[in-house]
């Protein structure tokens, strides 16, 4: 008699995908190997963080070098020189040189402190009742219960008895999202819906409004209209209101400029959120950026700065920080003259052309989203991994919760020969599924 050995379950709480992980051993550039010995391009930089690839030799460099030196010393006690200096190299590389900058461990800590921040600032004009954060309603900034509540994020949005009665305020610029849009397509007057939520929260209540200027993986790269995010900040200077740009995926090159608000002239934020490319899949790693005078009513009317947390600022931290941005600005990413990642988007464009499973295709730099019939999603991403191919879903983002596709996002220093076998590799896989 034959016995058969069940699987033990795993012990690890982990998200899943549609299909099972992969076994690997090694990673480097825009590659990772399977235990097996195939390789697999990361076409989606991990969870859009690997900015600069893997196993960078600069970075790896400087943590192994670092490590030998010291890992921990709380800044309370010890000079945190180099958190000092990464906070300048951070402020110059997105071309806010003046700002102060808060680091904190991850994306969802950058916003918790933004809306801290922002919040005081207000206080500390005398303005006791601005408190409100208005959000879009498709949109995300972190996975602590306080922003999913925020957050425009449908399908992760917290029970409705676990929401602290917060909801997004206001409908974005984009396709199918902004519910009752006057216009064929959406324009700049569309941040008119920005402005009506400001007048029915009564202005006095609101501290700011938080929007990632692309939208990330929510809805897969929607982009406002020309000139709305100049239009945003018009509105909510005309009522006081202080404007946060979520960047935790946008920033520092991932749209093409070191900033995606700079592909908008005058719609600088007052607070600015940073992570995925400054961590780079290196070291848990995120920055709140606020302009100066906005950090100097705080501290001049004697409040308390925002709690920051045991690993917000270790020497490890800030010198894979400063590798990660010296790698950054040799590739000319941190530029903001020079629009980088065309050669991607005709890429995508090429291989989408014709494809009738494709419904739609957005994006801007080294970041697009796919967006694919009903049902095949799943299809999609088994063909490419199968082809050598990893990109990153995405999934109910229309109002009805349906709605899916894929995100091309690879490293900001993928070879050409690199993206000549995402080209391939996708326009092949999408032609195999009708």
């Amino acid at each position: 008699m034959t016995m058969t050995v069940q699987e033990a379950p795993s012990q690890l709480l982990a998200a899943r995908l549609q299909i099972p992980p992969i076994p690997y051993s090694h990673a480097a550039g825009s590659w990772v190997y399977a235990a097996d010995g195939k390789r697999y391009l990361d076409g989606a930089s991990g969870i859009v963080n690997v900015n600069i690839g893997h196993a960078h030799p600069v970075v790896v460099e400087a943590l192994r070098d670092q490590v030998g030196i010291c890992t921990y010393a709380s800044p309370g006690t010890f000079a945190p020189e180099l958190m000092e200096q990464l906070a300048t190299a951070t402020a110059r590389a997105v071309h806010r040189p003046d700002d102060r900058v808060m680091f904190t461990p991850t994306g969802t800590h950058a916003t918790e402190s933004a809306i801290a921040l922002a919040r005081l600032v207000q206080r500390a004009r005398g303005e006791e009742g601005r408190h409100r954060i208005l959000t879009s309603t498709l949109g995300y900034h972190g996975n602590s219960a306080f922003v999913l509540a925020l957050s425009g994020h449908r399908s992760r949005r917290p029970h409705e008895d676990d929401s602290f009665g917060l909801a997004p305020a206001f409908n974005p610029p984009y396709p199918g999202q902004h519910l009752g849009c006057p216009y064929p397509a959406c324009r700049v007057e569309c941040v008119r819906a920005v402005r009506d939520a400001i007048v029915a929260a009564g202005p006095e209540s609101v501290a700011a409004v938080l929007m990632e200027p692309v939208n990330g993986t929510t809805g897969g790269g929607y982009v406002p209209p020309p000139g709305y995010l100049r239009a945003l900040r018009e509105v909510c200077d005309e009522f006081g209101v202080l404007v946060i740009h979520d960047e935790v995926l946008t920033g520092l090159g991932r749209t093409g400029l070191p900033l995606a608000s700079h592909h908008t002239p005058g719609s600088a934020a007052d607070i600015v959120t940073l992570s995925k490319g400054l961590g780079a899949g290196y070291v848990p790693l995120a920055a709140t950026m606020i302009s100066p005078h906005l950090a100097e009513d705080i501290t001049a009317s004697g409040k308390w700065l925002p709690l920051m947390g045991t690993m917000s600022a270790t020497p490890l931290q800030g010198r894979a920080g400063l590798a990660v941005l010296s790698v950054l600005d040799d590739l000319g990413a941190l530029d903001r003259d020079e629009v980088r990642g065309a050669a991607l988007g005709r890429l995508v464009a090429d291989a989408v052309r014709g494809q009738s499973v494709v419904t739609d295709v957005r994006g801007l730099g080294y970041f697009h989203g796919i967006e694919l019939a009903p049902g095949t999603v799943g299809e999609v991403m088994r063909i490419t991994r199968a082809e050598g191919l990893l990109l990153y879903p995405y999934v109910g983002f229309r109002p009805d919760r349906t709605g899916e596709g894929l995100l091309v996002a690879p490293p900001l220093n993928a070879t050409d020969g690199d993206l000549d076998f995402l080209g391939e590799t996708l326009r092949s896989a999408l032609s195999r599924v009708g």
